[in-house]
């Protein structure tokens, strides 16, 4: 009824109120679907950790960009590796689009996997984008230059096993040394149980190892000696679709890989390092609401104040709007089951 009386209203006005009246009734029409109300938005972990700094910042300029500027509240759901409050999301949380998340960049893989947590298909999630899309970072695996290789090629025909460091099992740096070995034919000798990169790179330091997996920004960011010193030589890149600028001359793994089932299993491997802050609505919303959520999705990305916030976090912001994030989960369901079950033994190590 409001709507209809701006129309009539409009048709009252002269020149050419009654096509400006209809685009103040839709304009009207967006405002109301939010004007009053309260967004939650929920975050699978406790206060602190990168998901919640980035909700609470999302949070603060969301608001600006939905017409009827809705509040905007962040509700912490931990538990489960924030599988609880994705399951929430998918299974009970309102379809008005009153109710998005941010959810773990591993849930969706998870899923597709077939690993017993998640209770939700993460194609069926309504995706508004992902804050965070890897693009200025890269996931290198790395030898140590006194090994006496060149490159990816010399080590695949190293007839001397390479010593490489990891973490414990769920570890990234595990899983793509063992895709490392696996598929990509490098043949590395796999030390698992370091408790963080530091104490890695102090082992290979003191000659204890010689190669570990670590992204260029922690690199740069705790360890830039490696590369100012030029004591490490990139193998190979993970994460990445085309070769990172600074490393131009070091393939990736996709460009490594034999065939196109080894390719699939990396792709799959690191989908989630494209998706890293990633935001979703559930199912059933419908396609207006959702049309609002992502546009202001990516508006917020492109306010210079929040830039600087961001910044000020060290949040990487490369945002990938929801389309984009829709098909990227679209194609890891596309995965084969046999690749699928060879990705599995090869995180399960």
């Amino acid at each position: 009824m409001a709507c209809l009386g701006a129309q009539l209203r409009c048709v009252a006005s002269i020149g050419m109120a009654l096509l400006a009246g209809g685009g103040t009734c839709a304009a009207q029409g967006r405002v109301e679907v939010y004007s009053s109300k309260t967004v939650n938005l929920t975050v699978g972990y406790a206060p602190g950790g990168i998901y919640d700094i980035s909700a609470r910042l999302t949070s603060r300029y969301l608001t600006k960009y939905i017409p009827g500027h809705p509040g905007v509240v962040v509700r912490n759901v931990p538990g489960a590796g924030g599988l609880t409050q994705a399951n929430q999301l998918f299974n009970t949380a309102p379809r008005d689009g009153t109710e998005i998340g941010i959810i773990g960049r591993a849930a969706p893989q998870l899923a597709i996997l077939g690993e017993p947590g998640p209770r939700f298909n993460p194609v069926q999630f309504n995706w508004l984008g992902t804050s965070s899309s890897y693009q200025d970072d890269a996931y290198l695996l790395f030898i140590r230059s006194d090994f006496g290789i060149a490159g990816l090629d010399e080590a695949r025909a190293s007839k001397r096993k390479i010593n490489f460091g990891a973490g414990g099992p769920g570890s990234s740096n595990l899983a793509f040394g063992n895709i490392a070995a696996d598929v990509l034919g490098v043949p590395l000798a796999i030390v698992k149980g370091y408790p963080g990169a530091a104490p890695i790179v102090l082992a290979m330091q003191t000659g204890e190892l010689e190669s570990t997996v670590m992204g260029v920004s922690s690199i740069r960011a705790g360890q830039r000696d490696l590369l100012d010193s030029k004591r490490i030589i990139g193998l190979v890149q993970f994460g990445r679709t085309t070769r990172h600028p600074d490393f131009a001359d070091v393939p990736t793994a996709r460009e490594a890989a034999a065939n196109d089932q080894d390719r699939w299993l990396i792709e799959l491997a690191e989908a989630p390092f494209f998706m890293a802050l990633p935001y979703a609505a559930p199912p059933e919303v419908p396609a207006d609401r959702i049309a609002i959520l992502r546009k202001a999705f990516m508006e917020l990305h492109a306010d210079p104040d929040y830039l600087v916030e961001a910044k000020r976090l060290d949040l990487d912001i490369s945002p990938l709007d929801g389309p984009s994030v829709q098909k990227l989960i679209a194609r890891m369901a596309e995965t084969p089951r046999d690749v699928i079950e060879r990705l599995k033994i090869n995180l399960s190590k």
